[in-house]
């Protein structure tokens, strides 16, 4: 008899568990993630009373594929253009979150003996809020449309990028094992590069890529293309000396920028929540009781310094970006929690050897208890802040006040404020595809060329073709915005200023020269003055090259169109312009979506009878019905199932008309559960027999669509069949009728029985 492997019985033990623990949370109404975790700690070693794993240590593979795709996941709903529109809330709350948490919780470990690698991946741990606690906490609470959701929302997006940088430099210190500013900031600088590199050329080649081979891409063939880009994007990272996790991410943040992204996500969700259940679980498992209990009063204290770290420092950086007091409160009470990267960055220290085996669980369950506590911390948020409200002097009140209009002015910026940021984008981005570039090529490419050629024609032909690669990019560090409105204007407007700006040209030939010579310098060995020469009349070819100029403008377009090629796509479906929804927000004002559903109460009646402007205090103003879009509708206009209507109005309206629909619709189901006696249609068939009140009667005589609302679909008569007989068939005795209709209708006309 074959035995079955241990991996497969390991997995077994572990979705059983998981499955049985997590069908007891739903009915408990607790995140999913906790129930994965105690399933974890049933099926680990902690129990030997029950089924557990034998085989740890394979668990933890499938556990590291679970990050993976995680990461991958979150790079889907992550997008570098989403990072951009959050703004400066989003960055000044999370980087004051972020600085502010890690010194507490770097701090914390400190005093509670625990050393100083300990306390370092401690501090990164206390750092992020979970975001798929937050998501699912608004969602149930129906919050998702709140003004200060789209804070939190914002935090959390840039948040997770720090979350994964975090996790680079963590490794890096964990490997020296002490911190070295120069060689600190040359990992940040690395980093930089390797992620700028990998984006610019991600959104090159790939959704071109995509959108070639769109018409082969059924629901299968994607799954398995996006899998294998992310993938693919796992090894490069891991060859470039970053983590696995790093390049999940990245690949996920490339592909947000598609327009089949929102399909990748769909179709990668059932691998991600596998996966991820096996990780959740996986963690439980290294949790153990009786260590928890040796550290409980640690674990009491993080605990408090995680609920009232993230509240001070969260409002304190919202309210420092200049939003109203209410909205920081709210935010700092929402982000209250740790979840999976705290997981993952514990994962990731005792993978590196560098922390003690007792920190995760003890994060683990500080995880799992301001977890448990995130949807009474958000209710509290408003008594909160109305006690707070209540407590402040007035002229704090108006200083805050007038702070927050100040912050949300919008000011003019100066022709040299653009003109620099633009040329600093610029450079920075070309630069570092250049450099890459230039590595990669010198690194793999010339030792090839060079090989199969020898001598001075193999180095030559290599450096040509280099440097026929890097021009484009060359020519847009030189070039870029010489002629732009700034730039004239700046020239035009005050003679002092072009010095500066010829210096800033000078300073950009200068530096391409710079990136020339780095090929000319590994490949020939000439003297200094024949290198420069050479370096000189490639940067003047490229300057006075039409066809280049053409090439490189042609690049450009080509990266911008897939750029916004998502965003386009999402105008075109968008219910609003988002413009529009942005000028709303300034006035307190919101757009929310709200589906009409099969059953809902309002279906079939007209806006004037739901009245729903005097009731809520909200204007419908839009109704999405498929692909036809009613703008503005009128009073007499009705709604129809699965209508989509785009709804404004201000947080606490908003809020009063989803629990109005929803109670209406609650109250209308539990009405037409209690009422529905209707059965299931059945088909039957029954004799005529002597005496029966439907002989010599026609079928429309009979009653029987009319009255029982059945339908007779065929009559046997002696050795002839008649089907779907005509309403004037008269029945006649010995006939068998064939009857369609409600069981207990049909019965009653078998039997003879009035209607």
């Amino acid at each position: 008899m074959s035995q079955i492997p241990s991996l497969i019985s390991d997995l077994a033990v572990i979705l059983i568990s998981a499955g049985l623990v997590t069908l007891l949370f739903k009915w408990l109404k607790q995140p999913v993630v906790l129930g994965y975790i105690v399933a974890g700690i049933l099926a680990g070693p902690a129990f030997t009373q029950i089924p557990t794993v034998s085989d740890v240590e394979s668990i933890h593979i499938w556990a590291d594929i679970g990050i993976i795709f995680l990461l991958f996941a979150l790079g889907l709903d992550f997008s570098i253009k989403k990072l951009m529109k959050v703004g400066g809330t989003a960055t000044t709350g999370a980087i004051t979150i972020v600085i502010g948490m890690m010194t507490l919780g770097y701090i914390s470990g400190l005093l509670l003996g625990w050393g100083h690698m300990n306390s370092l991946f401690l501090g990164g741990m206390l750092s992020m809020s979970s975001t798929t606690i937050i998501f699912k906490a608004f969602d149930d609470m129906g919050l998702r449309n709140q003004r200060f959701a789209g804070v939190v929302f914002g935090v959390l997006i840039v948040e997770d990028l720090f979350a994964v940088l975090l996790m680079v430099l963590l490794s890096t210190l964990a490997i020296s094992k002490h911190v070295e500013g120069f060689e600190l900031l040359s990992s940040v600088i690395k980093l930089g590069i390797f992620l700028l590199f990998c984006f610019v050329v991600g959104i090159y080649l790939i959704p071109s890529f995509l959108k070639k081979v769109r018409s082969y891409l059924n629901e299968e063939t994607l799954l398995i293309v996006s899998i294998g880009l992310c993938l693919g994007m796992v090894i490069i990272a891991t060859k470039a000396g970053f983590s696995a996790a790093l390049g999940a991410f990245v690949m996920g943040s490339i592909l947000a920028e598609t327009v089949e992204a929102e399909r990748i996500e769909n179709l990668i969700k059932p691998v991600k929540n596998l996966f991820g259940a096996i990780f959740f679980v996986s963690v439980g498992m290294l949790i153990d009781p009786h260590l928890l209990w040796q550290y409980k009063i640690p674990i009491l204290i993080l605990t408090l310094v995680v609920m009232i770290g993230q509240i001070s420092f969260a409002s304190f950086g919202i309210l420092l970006s200049g939003q109203p007091l209410k909205i920081a409160i709210q935010s700092g009470f929402s982000l209250a929690q740790i979840g999976e990267f705290a997981f993952i960055i514990a994962a990731l220290g005792l993978s590196l050897r560098v922390t003690d085996h007792f920190l995760y669980p003890i994060v683990v369950a500080v995880s799992v208890i301001t977890t448990f506590f995130t949807p009474y911390m958000i209710k509290l948020s408003e008594p909160a802040y109305k006690i707070v409200d209540r407590i402040i002097p007035d002229t704090w009140k108006r200083f805050l006040e007038r702070y927050s209009s100040g912050s949300n002015t919008i000011r003019q910026k100066s022709a040299w404020n653009k003109l620099l940021k633009a040329l600093m984008r610029i450079v920075g981005t070309y630069t570092a595809v250049t450099l890459v570039l230039i590595f990669i090529w010198l690194e793999f490419v010339a030792p090839f060329i060079m090989k199969e050629i020898s001598g001075i024609r193999g180095a030559i032909l290599a450096l040509i073709l280099i440097l026929a690669l890097i021009s484009p990019m060359l020519r847009a560090i030189m070039m870029k915005k010489n002629h732009s409105e700034e730039f004239l204007q700046l020239w035009n407007d005050n003679k002092y200023n072009r010095g500066p700006l010829v210096s800033l040209i000078v300073l950009r030939i200068v530096l391409c020269i710079g990136l020339v010579m780095l090929p000319v310098v590994k490949l020939l060995n000439l003297t200094l003055g024949i290198m420069l020469s050479i370096a000189s009349i490639v940067i003047a070819m490229t300057i006075f090259s039409k066809k280049l100029k053409r090439q490189s403008i042609l690049m450009e377009r080509h990266f911008f169109s897939n750029l916004v090629a998502r965003e386009i796509e999402e105008e075109k479906r968008a219910p609003i312009n988002q413009r529009f929804a942005n000028h709303l927000l300034e006035r307190d004002l919101h757009l929310a979506e709200f589906e009409v559903r099969p059953n809902s109460p309002s279906m079939g009646k007209t806006l004037i009878e739901l009245n729903f402007r005097q009731k809520c205090n909200v204007n419908i103003v839009t109704i999405i019905r498929g692909n036809k879009r009613i703008n503005i509708p009128g009073g007499k206009e009705r709604l129809y199932p699965y209508d989509k209507l785009i709804v404004v109005g201000s947080d606490d309206d908003l809020e009063h008309f989803h629990k109005y629909i929803e109670e209406r619709y609650r109250l209308s189901n539990s009405a037409n559960l209690a009422d529905d006696t209707q059965e299931e249609i059945s088909i039957e068939q029954f004799i005529i027999i002597s005496g029966s009140r439907l002989i010599g009667r026609s079928i429309v005589e009979s009653g029987i669509r009319d009255n029982a609302a059945c339908l007779v679909i065929g009559i046997e008569r002696g050795n002839t069949s008649i089907k779907n007989p005509p309403p004037d068939t008269i029945f006649r005795e010995g006939d068998i009728v064939w009857i369609v209709g409600e069981r207990e209708k049909v019965l009653r006309l078998s039997e003879g029985r009035k209607l």
